[in-house]
């Protein structure tokens, strides 16, 4: 997950603390040495205890998949020295996490469907997998609620029958070509760390 280093007006400079809790990755930033829990972004112990960074939109995907629709992106090549860490995305789950409220979809299970309406903390979103890449969008546009299908490279709202692009959430084709779906954000993470840090969290089923 991708999170804002400022906070209260202040930028944080984090450095890997080095050690777990509840088998995830834990920060320390320089500025206060307050240690935090990296799947929460949560400040645990120290003078920001209590603290929470925001989570900004992002995604999991490949580089081919990434360099097609932001074709000026630059990327830290690190010389084939760091690996993927023996992990499989199947194995992870899409957590849309709202206000006080999460949920969690299998991506196993979105690769089935393609995509899945939901509404987490009142906010109706629609979760859309296409090949190894996800995104999150908001499903209310210019006040409008609109109810996805598909997947598998289109992304059709069922009430105007615009085609929307998966990548970027831009209008393609129909009567709302000239908009853009909001990105929400969401992040990847194993069931084991779902559990154990949000043992309340929903987890979707068809």
């Amino acid at each position: 997950m991708v999170h804002r280093r400022e906070l209260n007006g202040e930028v944080l400079v984090f450095g890997n603390e080095g050690a777990l809790y509840l088998n995830g990755m834990t920060w320390w930033d320089h500025n206060t040495e307050s240690l935090w829990s990296q799947p929460r972004g949560e400040a645990m112990v120290g003078p920001l205890k209590g603290e929470r960074l925001e989570v900004f939109p992002s995604t999991l995907t490949t580089w081919q998949e990434w360099s097609q629709s932001h074709p000026d992106t630059l990327a830290l090549d690190s010389g084939g020295r760091v690996g993927t860490g023996g992990f499989r995305i199947d194995s992870m789950m899409v957590a849309v996490e709202i206000g006080e409220d999460i949920a969690a979809f299998p991506i196993p299970l979105l690769r089935t469907v393609g995509s899945v309406n939901a509404v987490v903390d009142g906010i109706p979103v629609v979760v859309v997998m296409d090949g190894e890449q996800w995104n999150v969008f908001n499903r209310s546009v210019d006040g409008r609620l609109l109810t996805f299908k598909g997947g598998e490279g289109a992304l059709i709202d069922v009430e105007s029958g615009t085609q929307w692009g998966i990548a970027l959430g831009f209008g393609v084709s129909g009567a709302l070509a000239d908009h853009q779906l909001l990105r929400v954000p969401a992040f990847t993470v194993f069931p084991s760390e779902y559990d154990n840090f949000w043992p309340d969290g929903e987890i979707w089923v068809p």
